[in-house]
Order: structure tokens, then C-alpha cells, then sequence
């Protein structure tokens, strides 16, 4: 990072955010703890963020004038999403320092991008083709073999956007059901575990992770994170180290999550990295009562350029996610030891979407006599 796209903020100043959602929400809090201020810009009315900020401004990304204003009013921008539109994001920069740097949305917003991205690092990922048609697919297939996973290159997420391809299929039904011209052929691997890294990168390049996260999902959205993952510490290491290899080649500032499978095989256990996300992440809302400093307030100090913190784990953590109808039964959490319970503030509970999480805490046992 050079010092012309480097910032340095006080207390008192403005960080804009790109987003209103429960991370924007969650961003706004931690940035409130280190007496910095907060300006939410949203599409949605209904923002959840909107809630805990003073300014907010409701406007389509589209929206030129909107953005300029936004800008002169922040002394920074950072992102809750990166499906940011490309062109709000030039408009943005030329006018504010914008963290992570919209370059990276280059690599992160494109899957195939990513996947040669990472490859070019020397780390492994999943087998993988270009696919454009249906023809394109029973190319794809007979290369990387079968079952595999068909996904748009762009905009897909907890697990919209992906089709299994599997001994049979219908190459035409399976291109025209997917409803897009790009697309990505992934090999599927049959994995022990997922788990991820929540990684930050200071503005002075310093990258500091938290202990690896293991992850389970229910119809493909996160249902429950589990700190530290069951796995050995020469593994965790290698994906802490793979964490930060991809955070300094994309010379990146703030949090991001690297989420990887572990692998078993003949010749040992191995990881493979399946998704970068540039942005604080779900598997790491753990870190809001299971550590001593959140990933939220993490991001907030490597886009203000302060000095990154050195989070302390305060025993075996459980995050479980209240998607959908779970709100319904948040009542039966605040009475339990050990658990605190986050609730964003949204509207109505649709199937799939998330509502709140809850984190449970189990202190480490003390040692000695």
C-alpha cells in the first residue's frame, strides 16, 4: 500500500461503509466502541445498519450524485459485500480512499479469476474449467470428470448460483436452469471438514489470523462454527500460513476470510482453498464474544490504519446461526450460560435468511495445581 492510498484516522472521524446489512450493522457498532462515526450507504430501506448509525443515505449505486456526496462526507470507505458494482467503486475511489482497494474486487468477484489467482500462488484448489454453453459443460466434465459442481463465475453465495453435475445429467436443462453466460466447473472434493481462516492485514502489512474455524452447513447456508477446528496445529498453521500468503499478494487491508476443505489421502491430510471472501465473515462472528478483540473492530483498525490487535481466544467456541423461522425461538438462548445472543433487526423471516446468531462460550479449563 502506498502512502497515497493510506489513511490515518482520529477519533471523531467518518468511516463510510458500502452496504447496510448485519455486517455493515456489526462494523458500525465496532467502529462506535473506538469513538469513530459511521455513514451507511444502502439500496434498501430496510437496512438493518441503518439502525445504529446517524447518517445513512438510500440510494441505487447507480446513483452518481449520491456517491459524490457520500464521499465528501466520509474520510474513509470499506465494504460489508463485494458484489460492489465496479463502476460505484471507481467513482468512489477516485474521490476517497477505499479499503480493501477495489482491485481486489477484480480477483474475489469472479470465481474463475480467483481460482487462477490462488493456483498462481502454488496453492491448491479443487480441478477446475472455463465453461460458456452447454457444450462448454460436456467439455468441462469429460476433462475433470464427475460429480462436479457447476457455479456462475459471479454473485452467487450460500449456495445460490451452483448446480451438481453428476453421472447422466442433461447438459442443456443443467446450462439453461443455471440462467447465465459465464460459469465455473469445479471438481467435487470429497472433503473431511471445512474450515476458514479469518485473516487481517494492516495498512504497514502486518496480517494477523485468528485460531482456524471449522464449519457446518445446512442446505449449503453456515449453520454452526466451531473454534478451534479439530485438526492438528501443523495443519492450522499451514492454513494460517496459507491465509496470509493470499492476503500479501493481494496486498490487502482489513479482514478477509479464506475458506479451505481439508483433504485425507494416502499420502496424508491436505487443504485445498475453495473461496476467498473480501470482507468480514460469517464463521467469524465467533470472534464478537469469543476473543478479546472481534473481527468487526479488526477491520475497523486496519482500514482507520491503527495498529492491528492480537486477539486472545477465551475458550472452545460455538457460533450457531438463527436462519429463517430459528428466530422464532431466540427467547430459549437468554437464559443459557455461556451464551450471548446478537439479534440484527430485520424484518420478516424468510426461509434462508439470517436473522441473529448466538455464541456460547466454554472457558478453558485452568492449568496447573
Amino acid at each position: 500500500m502506498t502512502s497515497l492510498n493510506r489513511v490515518t484516522l482520529k477519533p471523531g472521524d467518518t468511516v463510510g461503509i458500502l452496504g447496510g446489512g448485519q455486517l455493515g450493522r456489526m462494523l458500525a457498532m465496532a467502529a462506535a466502541r473506538l469513538g469513530l462515526k459511521t455513514h451507511i450507504f444502502s439500496p434498501d430501506p430496510d437496512s438493518p445498519a441503518f439502525d445504529v448509525v446517524q447518517k445513512a443515505t438510500c440510494a441505487e449505486y447507480a446513483d452518481v450524485e449520491a456517491l459524490e456526496l457520500f464521499a465528501s462526507d466520509v474520510d474513509v470507505i470499506t465494504y460489508e459485500f463485494e458484489n460492489i458494482p465496479a463502476s460505484a467503486a471507481m467513482i468512489l475511489a477516485a474521490r476517497r480512499v477505499v479499503l480493501p482497494d477495489p482491485k481486489v474486487l477484480e480477483t474475489t468477484q469472479d470465481r474463475l479469476a480467483e481460482k487462477n489467482f490462488v493456483q498462481s500462488l502454488s496453492i491448491a484448489t479443487a480441478k477446475y474449467a472455463d465453461v460458456g454453453s452447454a457444450a462448454g459443460l460436456k467439455a468441462a466434465t469429460a476433462a475433470i470428470g464427475l460429480p462436479a459442481v457447476l457455479k456462475t463465475r459471479r454473485f452467487g453465495y450460500d449456495g445460490k448460483g451452483q448446480a451438481m453435475v453428476r453421472e447422466g445429467y442433461n447438459a442443456d436443462a443443467i446450462w439453461s436452469d443455471l440462467q447465465t453466460k459465464s460459469a465455473i466447473l469445479e471438481s467435487f472434493v470429497p472433503f473431511e471438514r471445512e474450515i476458514s481462516v479469518i485473516a487481517a492485514r494492516g495498512a504497514d502489512g502486518e496480517v494477523v489470523c485468528y485460531d482456524v474455524t471449522e464449519n457446518e452447513h445446512r442446505d449449503h447456508i453456515l449453520k454452526f462454527s466451531h473454534v478451534p477446528a479439530k485438526i492438528s496445529e501443523a495443519l492450522a498453521a499451514q492454513a494460517r500460513d496459507t491465509a496470509t500468503r493470499i492476503a500479501t499478494a493481494l496486498n490487502y487491508v482489513g479482514v478477509l476470510a479464506v475458506e479451505m476443505f481439508v483433504v485425507p489421502g494416502s499420502s496424508g491430510t491436505t487443504l485445498m482453498v475453495n473461496e476467498i471472501a473480501p470482507r468480514v465473515h460469517n464463521s467469524g462472528h465467533w470472534t464478537l464474544d469469543g476473543a478479546s478483540i472481534s473481527q468487526f473492530e479488526q477491520h475497523i483498525r486496519a482500514i482507520a490504519g491503527w495498529t492491528l490487535a492480537h486477539p486472545i481466544r477465551h475458550g472452545e467456541v460455538t457460533m450457531t446461526n438463527l436462519i429463517g423461522s430459528d428466530i422464532d425461538g431466540y427467547a430459549q438462548w437468554l437464559g443459557k450460560p455461556g451464551a450471548t445472543v446478537h439479534l440484527y433487526g430485520k424484518g420478516a423471516a424468510r426461509p434462508g435468511r439470517k436473522m441473529g446468531h448466538v455464541i456460547e462460550v466454554k472457558p478453558a479449563k485452568p492449568t496447573g495445581k
